[in-house]
């Protein structure tokens, strides 16, 4: 079994580590601790030639559940794993360094989570109220969950992606070629 690593004690290693946030690339953008490479869940055991040979893994989520997940993948095919103890969550809260990539937002699966869930309290509140029909929009968000899990295409997350939201940051990149100006 893999062992814990609490958050003051990951700060202060001697030791190098590989630092593996085992969240989505959305989740990691929006903030990590420094250092950390990005390698989703879901990706890590296409992904095993990514860790580096006898360097000891600290694993990293937003809580910690899913790195404890992702430990025990890993555990038939490497020993020195450790799991950050409450995640980025607790590193945050002990007010230590993140990088972030974009502005922080929620991420995709965050949103169609939501967006589903609304849809399908709709759904049922309407055919409760108004008409029994309605139960066909919670129906519908059924299906297309079943769907976006057996083919891994999301459409509620692809539209979600394109709002405005979720645009990219527009970042002002000083102009080098603009002549200098004499306002001092």
């Amino acid at each position: 079994m893999s062992s814990s690593i609490h958050v003051t004690e990951m700060h202060q290693l001697s030791r190098p580590a590989q630092l593996i946030d085992v969240r989505s690339g959305s989740e990691f953008a929006s903030g990590h601790i420094p250092g950390a490479v990005n390698i989703p869940m879901d990706q890590i055991e296409a992904r095993l030639d990514d860790l580096r040979p006898g360097v000891p893994i600290v694993l990293i989520c937003q809580t910690g559940r899913r790195a404890r997940m992702t430990a025990d993948l890993l555990e038939p095919c490497r020993r020195q794993i450790s799991v950050l103890e409450g995640g980025t969550s607790a590193w945050i809260q002990a007010g230590l360094p993140v990088v972030t990539s974009v502005k922080t937002r929620w991420s995709l699966e965050r949103q169609v989570r939501l967006g589903a869930g609304l849809l399908v309290l709709a759904g049922a509140a309407l055919a409760f109220t108004v008409d029994a029909n309605w139960l066909f929009l919670s129906a519908f968000v059924g299906l297309g969950l079943t769907f976006a899990g057996l083919t891994n295409i999301c459409p509620m997350a692809e539209i979600l992606a394109k709002m405005p939201w979720n645009g990219r940051s527009q970042c002002k990149v000083p102009n080098v070629n603009a002549e200098p100006s004499n306002d001092t």
